[in-house]
């Protein structure tokens, strides 16, 4: 049962659904969360007024329809929400199952598979979300980048659950859906490398925003050159390089006043060596969540289908940008290796027996043995039983000696390999 309560009147144990008032101007990365005497400090001090409760996830002690908890409309109505997202759910909302499979790991995460579902309604969200957006900007109405807050709290807390889960289902998004699923996507990696350079909350914050929104500027292009199937003439992509320009424009009508943000808008596509557009900056002229975005927006861009060409496999994708001399920071793309893998998920990899696997899970201890699934002998060119294995504990019996594409040996839909 969902409430509005006034800022003054919480206690602990109450679960805040959402935070009333312009969302820019709370200092909380997350907009929900479980309340105790610190949180609520912090919100008195805030400037918010008034939260909305769900008393059905409260830890209230005693009765919660008790005189001592408020009563529903005892502030008021509770808003809508915005028509893009829903509330959240939770997967026993949406499987009773959900729970029995839900493995913690020893860090406190959980296991690939326990996240792969939330990260598959995340994507189905996240895409119509942006696409309201999009949709709202082509009509002459702006940018409300308030309305995929909830969206943000989502992708967040799913790489925080699980680093690459997320990021893994996202790269399989199709040619139509690339332009709005490759906004979720960005968003996940920035989180992703933000976490793994132990950013404070706040740069975490703005480099997920940031990453939603980096390319708001193309819903100023026409659709024709947006969605074209073949190679670009000189002219239509001039008109493709001012996406950003037009981004950081939309940005700022809307009302982002975060200058990191906006930066990202407007030179995601900016390269160290001074070779990017719009404005050729190089070094030191790049901030530095502009410098995480390139790497994060060049990393989904070419492991996911788009409408001229196939996503690589990702670990060559990682091996064609590390060799891409001048066009990332050299430290934030060792960074960036280490949070994501030096085979990713869906990677497929050679193994020292001559037998094919697709890498299932990363292995904290060592970024050179992932947990792999075989299903193929080189060899004799046939499928084996799949069977999965923990390179970490398999010695010197299996290792992996190269990275293979899947298109050379004519697999096709590699994710059903994978995926739980």
């Amino acid at each position: 049962m969902l409430q509005t309560v006034n800022v003054a009147d919480l206690r602990p144990g109450m679960y805040v659904q959402k935070l009333l008032g312009p969302w820019m101007q709370h200092p909380f990365w997350r907009t929900s969360f479980l309340l105790d005497d610190e949180r609520i400090a912090e919100l008195q001090d805030s400037g918010v007024e008034q939260v909305v409760v769900d008393l059905s996830r409260s830890e209230l002690d005693g009765d919660r329809d008790s005189p001592e908890a408020p009563t529903p409309d005892a502030a008021g109505p509770v808003p809508a929400q915005p028509a893009a997202m829903s509330p959240s759910a939770t997967d026993t909302d949406k499987d009773p199952e959900a729970e029995h499979r839900r493995v913690i790991v020893a860090d406190g995460t959980v296991s690939l598979a326990s996240e792969i579902s939330r990260a598959r309604r995340i994507c189905d969200e996240g895409r119509d979300a942006v696409e309201a957006m999009f949709r709202e900007v082509r009509l002459g109405r702006g940018v409300d980048a308030g309305h995929v807050m909830p969206l943000l709290d989502e992708i967040t807390g799913s790489v925080d659950r699980h680093p690459t889960a997320l990021v893994s289902v996202a790269r399989l998004k199709d040619a139509d859906s690339y332009t709005y699923l490759h906004s979720v996507a960005v968003s996940a990696l920035m989180t992703m490398l933000a976490r793994q350079l132990q950013l404070p909350d706040d740069q975490v914050r703005d480099a997920a925003l940031g990453g939603l929104l980096h390319d708001m500027g193309k819903a100023m292009l026409p659709l024709d050159v947006l969605n074209k199937p073949g190679k670009l003439t000189e002219d239509e992509f001039a008109i493709v390089r001012q996406h950003p320009v037009h981004g950081e424009r939309l940005l700022r009508d809307g009302g982002i006043t975060q200058e990191a943000i906006l930066h990202i808008a407007r030179h995601h596509h900016e390269k160290v060596n001074g070779a990017g557009y719009p404005q050729r900056l190089s070094g030191t002229e790049l901030p530095l969540l502009t410098r995480m975005s390139s790497i994060c927006d060049v990393y989904d861009a070419i492991t996911s289908n788009r409408p001229y060409k196939n996503g690589w496999d990702p670990a060559e994708s990682l091996r064609r940008m590390a060799s891409w001399e001048g066009h990332f920071d050299t430290t934030l793309m060792k960074a960036f290796v280490r949070s994501i893998g030096i085979y990713p998920v869906g990677a497929l990899v050679r193994l020292s027996s001559d037998r094919l696997a697709v890498v299932v899970e990363q292995n904290p201890a060592t970024l050179l043995a992932p947990r792999v699934r075989v299903f193929y002998s080189a060899r004799q060119r046939k499928h084996v039983l799949m069977t999965d294995l923990d390179l970490a504990t398999a010695g010197d019996r299996e290792r992996i000696v190269g990275v293979e594409s899947p298109e050379k040996w004519g697999f096709r839909d590699l994710e059903k390999v994978w995926l739980p």
